[in-house]
């Protein structure tokens, strides 16, 4: 008797009325299909809305980190650059200098005497393998460059200060060029 009060607990699933079913009638799945019919279409939308919040942050996200990584690329040139003029003042000055004269040098930390005659070649070497530096870092440099201007146009971001009217003038000349109202907006 117990299991048949239980039963008899349980409502219709359609209501009280003509035709009601009991809950014992109707198959779990009409249940779910009922619950997720009788769902209101703005939840549905919210979702989906969610969905595209997460969306833009990736691709913001994924844009910052492309310019963050231009950026340390520029700062490591713009260092070597300034090393590059240091080791030209440098060699500029020694080669004004008798090369039997004492010199000190920097090497690990720790403060060296040499002469002129042994440093200078030295210093031009390192002068070299600086100059290939960053030539390789303005290449990668440009590299980013193009990889980032790619993920802007896949992505249609823009910046805030950025003229919009050169982006209008391409797309209403370009043929096939879709216009986007959507696009991701970065500060």
């Amino acid at each position: 008797m117990a299991e048949n009060s239980g039963r008899s607990s349980k409502s219709s699933v359609s209501g009280a009325g003509k035709g009601a079913v009991s809950a014992e009638q109707v198959h779990p799945i009409i249940i779910l299909y009922l619950f997720y019919s009788s769902i209101e279409p703005s939840k549905s939308k919210c979702h989906v809305r969610r969905r595209k919040d997460i969306l833009e942050r990736k691709v913001i996200a994924g844009f910052n980190r492309l310019r963050q990584e231009q950026r340390g690329l520029a700062s490591k040139a713009a260092e070597l650059e300034m090393e590059l003029n240091e080791h030209s003042l440098v060699i500029d000055t020694l080669k004004e200098v008798d090369e039997t004269r004492k010199c000190y040098r920097m090497v690990g930390g720790v403060l060296v005497e040499r002469t002129v005659k042994e440093v200078l070649p030295a210093l031009e070497n390192n002068k070299e393998q600086i100059q290939k530096i960053i030539e390789t870092l303005t290449q990668q440099l440009q590299a980013k460059g193009k990889e980032l201007n790619e993920f802007r146009e896949k992505h249609n971001i823009r910046l805030m200060g950025e003229d919009e009217k050169p982006a209008a003038k391409e797309n209403s000349e370009g043929a096939g060029a879709k216009a986007s109202s959507a696009g991701v907006l970065v500060s």
